[in-house]
């Protein structure tokens, strides 16, 4: 077997890339994913169960749980629903980056969520509604799974933490605008219609990832192919330069028995078995993920019923511009300083997991007083520190997640992240804050026990920080060769970029 390395750089790019175009690209997708989420908590578009007075006269009621008469149990229900999609797709579009261009897959990925964000608009009723939040999340799946290591991999080297800290920005700046945005699309249009303009906003970026020339990514070096390269790629250079700037490069079945670029179904399935057992033995990995887990948690709980809770104990009149205002200060500020500070520290992953854990002890202290003064004069400064500081995790978490394993388990690693941290996370917190509430009837009292399991997560990454940890960005992976075996082939053309994509091809 005979490898050949060809520059990055100089296989044609796509004529609108560059590293921060990139970025602002991402950063809008992610922020428009965000919204969506944010827009179907927002009382604007959730609403409000119909009420029954003792005399018999009942209220219409308004929003989807309005309309529908859901109990806050299946209001809850709504909200998690779309996490169903996205924990059976995201291991999925990880598995198929193996063979299918990343940067593809994303495409296919909005254009699925676009149709489904649509459906949501011409739901009928709980069923047909839950069914398409579910298809949201199968298509946020590989957006979610690959974004994070394309920023990575065009991040520059001293400022990694803080693009990564710009990108998840977008997720409290998302769901605070989503508030507002359900707010007023919800209160002087009808609740369906803040979801097909989301639709139609996503649209052009769907139109992005499917037609425009694509991207490659770090650690990959066969994304399969739709034509087999039966003689080595010295023979045909011109060719080979061709199916790489499509993202068509030969898989290592094709290269073994010239086959159509079919892998077997089975030995994909063994490598991607082999991979999460790999990825699962890293106990920096799942140190971090359990902490990410209990946050989530919190988080996920704080953005759905957050503006119902506020509503209640606090008796605000626009509960949702209120708690949207407060979520997408903190989340610029708290986001982008985490990632700012983690490089000022040097991002290494011990100093990342000391960031984690002492930003969210503070947080947790500042939103837990918070909820127990009664004047909205006291509560809105302190949640607001307590969730500059809670969101400072964002992107030192997602920096141990991409750089504790090799690169090529990157889109893996982000995948079975969003999976743990939504399966045992924020799926099961929105409809168990439902019941909980339901049943004590106190919001305040509510509030105060999701807090407290930010003292949990808090601990659990306190002991990553003594944890044994390398960072293994630069590894090589099973599919990269030496230094040594490179220097032994004929580069197909010079450059003077380093940066390498690894084909392999057959001996002949």
């Amino acid at each position: 077997m005979a490898i050949t390395s060809i520059p990055s750089t100089l296989l044609p790019q796509p004529s609108w890339f560059t590293a921060k175009r990139l970025l602002a690209v991402f950063c809008v997708i992610n922020l428009i994913n965000y919204v969506d989420r944010g827009t179907i908590a927002s009382n604007g578009v959730n609403g409000k169960r119909r009420t029954c007075k003792p005399n018999g006269t009942c209220s219409s009621g308004s929003g989807i749980q309005g309309e529908f008469n859901l109990s806050n149990f299946q209001d809850g229900v709504i909200s998690s629903a779309f996490m169903v999609g996205l924990l059976v797709a995201s291991p999925i579009f990880a598995s198929f980056a193996k063979r299918v261009n990343p940067f593809r897959l994303i495409g296919v990925g909005l254009t699925v969520w676009t149709i489904a964000v649509v459906g949501c608009g011409f739901s009928f009723n709980f069923w047909f509604i839950a069914i398409c939040r579910m298809l949201v999340g199968v298509g946020e799946a590989s957006f979610i799974s690959l974004a994070a290591p394309f920023i990575d991999d065009n991040a520059p080297v001293a400022q990694k933490t803080a693009w990564l800290g710009t990108f998840y920005m977008c997720i409290p700046t998302g769901i605070a605008v989503g508030y507002v945005y359900g707010g007023l699309v919800g209160d002087h249009l009808n609740w369906r219609w803040a979801f097909w303009i989301e639709a139609l906003l996503m649209l052009p970026f769907a139109v992005l990832g499917l037609v425009m020339k694509p991207l490659q990514l770090k650690g990959f070096s066969h994304l399969g192919s739709k034509k087999p390269l039966t003689s080595p790629l010295t023979a045909y250079p011109e060719e080979a330069v061709s199916n790489c700037s499509n993202g068509l490069l030969p898989t290592r079945e094709d290269s073994k028995d010239g086959s159509k670029g079919a892998p077997s179904n089975l030995n994909d399935l063994t490598r991607f078995w082999k991979d999460l057992k790999m990825l699962h033995l890293e106990k920096i990995y799942v140190i971090n993920v359990l902490g990410y887990i209990a946050y989530n948690f919190v988080i996920g709980a704080y953005s759905y019923w957050g503006p119902k809770a506020g509503y209640n104990i606090y008796h605000m009149k626009n509960a949702d511009m209120m708690f949207g205002g407060v979520t997408v200060i903190s989340g610029i500020f708290g986001t982008l300083a985490g990632g700012f500070v983690l490089d000022r520290m040097t991002s290494t992953i011990p100093n990342a997991f000391k960031l984690l854990s002492v930003a969210t002890f503070l947080g947790a202290i500042f939103c837990f007083a918070a909820f127990c003064f009664k004047s909205l004069y006291a509560f809105i400064p302190l949640f607001a520190i307590g969730e500059l500081l809670v969101f400072a995790t964002q992107g030192p978490v997602n920096y141990v997640c991409l750089h504790c394993v090799k690169p090529s388990l990157r889109p893996l690693s982000m995948a079975m992240s969003t999976v743990s941290i939504h399966l045992f996370g924020d799926v099961p917190s929105s409809p168990l804050v439902g019941v909980v509430q339901d049943h004590i009837n106190n919001w305040r009292v509510t509030a105060l026990i999701l807090t407290a399991i930010l003292f949990i997560a808090s601990g659990i990454w306190f002991i990553g920080i003594f944890l044994h940890s390398v960072d293994r960005f630069d590894e090589d992976s099973e599919d990269q060769i030496s230094d040594a075996e490179r220097s032994k082939s004929q580069p197909l053309l010079k450059g003077k970029s380093s940066e390498q994509i690894e084909v392999s091809i057959e001996s002949s």
